[in-house]
């Protein structure tokens, strides 16, 4: 997520507070909305509409900016399907891409633990340079700082990237109604489990790979189509569970989605199973959701699909039901999803 500051205020929370910061608020879930919500916002006065996007708008002569910034500690640097800098750079191109903008540029600033192999710095970098390529975006300035042996667990990135907006209308859950349908880019939880399986060496036959790659294309492709897009959200960190309960918690509606809609593919299905994880909740780096205005359902599954046949819709939005954000219906029953205490999978982005 990205905050947008308006101006500044004092924090609340005293420098000298008992509170400490465990592993869990690394991720979405709801150690990391007490944060936001007791730490970063009174300090930065964000307002509401500031913290509902993966990237902020910032105006200028003659059209519109978006800017975001994130940082990887992925473990392990290596996994199938991509590394470190991919992930640095799709994750942030992505980001923008939920604005509806076309990425124009990145920054990467590059935190090293002495004594990393720098053959693996090369080989990380070199993958930076292809996902850019990829991206249609370039890599126009970076940093960076070497700290102690054991210190950075080999190599952090952080990344920030500035994109130019295309979309008619501001893409945000504020324009979320109730009718309109959920749409995902593609089958589910495979970034998630892939980093799994390598950081435990499971050997999962056949193996699972990352998701990793660029959404600008098949997002553009919706705007190119006049498609009517109310809110974009990629399923990062806490996976689709995650994104679907933050936007309706923002636009003040319950979304209602079917399980036999959700398309996982057999190894993951199997080693969710087989570790009990539920792959909702299992973060993905090349898929997002997407609702839409009603009557343009039809024509953003069939773009969607010519980019990922697995695309689908999975659901729709529903006027409010009580504290209810997000409910799944399976066979002969529905249960409410809600945010998770902590991740199931730590250090997968």
């Amino acid at each position: 997520m990205t905050f947008r500051p308006a101006s500044y205020g004092a924090c609340p929370v005293p420098a000298n507070s008992a509170d400490r910061i465990e592993m869990a608020h690394g991720g979405g879930g709801k150690l990391t909305q007490r944060l936001i919500d007791t730490v970063f916002k009174p300090a930065f006065a964000f307002s509401e509409e500031d913290l509902t996007g993966d990237s902020a708008a910032i105006g200028r002569s003659g059209s519109e900016l978006a800017f975001t910034t994130d940082a990887y500690v992925v473990q392990p640097l290596f996994f199938p399907g991509g590394n470190i800098g991919s992930l640095a750079i799709f994750g942030t191109v992505n980001d923008l891409a939920m604005s509806g903008a076309r990425p124009l540029a990145v920054s990467a600033a590059f935190v090293i633990e002495e004594g990393f192999a720098l053959a693996d710095l090369i080989r990380i970098v070199e993958t930076m340079r292809d996902a850019a390529a990829q991206a249609g975006v370039r890599v126009v300035a970076g940093d960076t700082k070497v700290v102690e042996r054991g210190k950075a667990d080999g190599v952090y990135i952080a990344t920030s990237g500035v994109g130019e907006i295309g979309s008619r209308t501001p893409i945000r859950p504020q324009a979320v109604r109730a009718g309109d349908p959920v749409i995902v880019s593609g089958d589910i939880g495979r970034h998630g489990m892939a980093v799994m399986a390598a950081r435990e060496s499971l050997g999962f036959e056949p193996p699972i790979e990352s998701d990793c790659a660029p959404l600008f294309g098949p997002v553009s492709a919706l705007i190119d189509g006049g498609i009517e897009l109310h809110c974009l959200r990629d399923c990062t960190r806490g996976g689709l569970a995650t994104a679907l309960i933050e936007i309706a918690r923002c636009a003040d509606v319950t979304i209602a989605i079917k399980q036999a809609k959700i398309r996982i593919s057999d190894p993951v299905r199997g080693a969710c199973e087989i570790l009990g994880i539920d792959p909702l909740y299992v973060a993905n780096e090349g898929r997002f959701t997407a609702i839409v205005a009603g009557g343009d359902a039809d024509r953003a599954l069939t773009i969607l699909q010519r980019h990922d046949k697995a695309a689908a819709i999975i659901g729709v939005v529903c006027e409010r039901e009580g504290r209810t954000d997000a409910k799944i219906e399976t066979i002969g029953t529905t249960r409410a999803l809600d945010l998770q205490t902590g991740e199931q999978l730590p250090r997968i982005c």
